[in-house]
């Protein structure tokens, strides 16, 4: 008896997969995020992880049927949401750590590398939610305190302080610069990107994209995988679809013209346009009165770059219609179009 083999996993795009989501529902606006996945249809469980406030994938594998059910398989992504006090604590250790200060702080470089020791191999991204409403907030506090005298200062520290609890941020005095430097500190290092959401609704549609992108990462690497690596996965070096009616000949014809070496699209363009088919231009040629007529027969055909103000013309010139004019006339197989290649 053969053992029983596992089938690969489907290759379905939008196939939903588990999110697991741990202490994130017990952040201000995870049930919202919650809300976000489960409209995409995304099944959700809550269950305690590694990292706590993180969201992490599984794909379903289809089994044979030998091996009657499923199997679930973790995917490597990893997506963290920082807190803003959290993410602001560790913008100051680094401004501290850069300043020479002794003492170890919490940065983000090493919240990254705990991460990385306590679920290793992973993907990491990390996402922060309200950074914009506490730099707002350190604007309009900004513009206060300069037209204030200083007997006022009891007044502005009731403000302050009501301002501060509805940011949730307990005077860290922290500017954009810092957050700039930290964050290059941790790209340079870690390689790890930062995003950041106005409110919970827009993390709540990034992590629904994201998953999307889990989903299909699979389906899309499938269909990347040519066999050939001389294969160019590019629109100009795949073929053109010719209906039964001859549309997409013209493509066909403009195509072949760009292959010559030095030849641009707007080139091809030009002289597929003024010769619609291989046929015409033949013709063409068949009227000429001597061989030098014929070769420099589409040297002038005007070649227009780029719209508007910044619009340029040129001519195709001699060199380019001799080499189209050997091309369409020559008998000899070896014939060299172009000696400097």
């Amino acid at each position: 008896v053969l053992p029983a083999k596992r089938c690969p996993a489907r290759l379905l795009p939008r196939e939903p997969d588990p999110v697991p989501l741990s202490a994130l529902l017990q952040a201000d606006g995870g049930a919202r995020v919650r809300a976000a996945l489960q409209a995409a249809n995304y099944s959700c469980v809550v269950e305690s992880q590694a990292v706590p406030c993180s969201i992490t994938w599984r794909r379903k594998s289809v089994l044979s049927q030998a091996e009657d059910g499923t199997e679930w398989t973790e995917e490597p992504n990893l997506l963290v949401v920082l807190g803003l006090e959290q993410f602001l604590s560790m913008v100051r250790g680094y401004k501290q750590e850069a300043q020479g200060c002794a003492q170890p702080k919490d940065t983000l470089r090493s919240f990254v590398s705990r991460v990385m020791e306590k679920m290793p191999g992973r993907v990491l991204a990390l996402t922060v939610v309200e950074v914009e409403k506490y730099f707002r907030y350190l604007r309009a506090q900004s513009k206060k305190r300069l037209p204030r005298s200083a007997a006022t200062g009891s007044q502005a520290e009731d403000r302050g302080g009501q301002r501060k609890k509805q940011v949730k941020d307990p005077g860290l005095e922290i500017t954009r610069l810092d957050v700039e430097d930290a964050l290059v500190d941790l790209q340079l290092h870690t390689h790890v990107q930062v995003s950041f959401f106005e409110s919970w609704e827009e993390l709540g549609e990034f992590a629904t994209m994201f998953t999307k992108a889990v989903a299909e990462a699979p389906f899309k690497r499938e269909q990347q995988n040519t066999g050939f690596s001389f294969y160019l996965e590019n629109k100009w070096c795949r073929g053109v679809k010719v209906d039964h009616d001859g549309k997409g000949l013209f493509e066909v014809w403009k195509r072949q013209i760009q292959q010559f070496n030095r030849v641009s699209a707007e080139m091809a363009e030009a002289v597929v346009s003024a010769y619609p088919s291989p046929w015409l231009l033949v013709q063409a040629y068949s009227r000429c009165s001597s061989e030098q007529e014929r070769e420099n027969m589409l040297a002038d055909i005007v070649v227009c770059r780029g719209a508007g103000v910044t619009a340029t013309q040129r001519r195709v010139g001699p060199e380019l219609s001799r080499r189209i004019y050997l091309h369409m006339t020559s008998h000899d197989p070896d014939f060299c179009l172009d000696v400097t290649g």
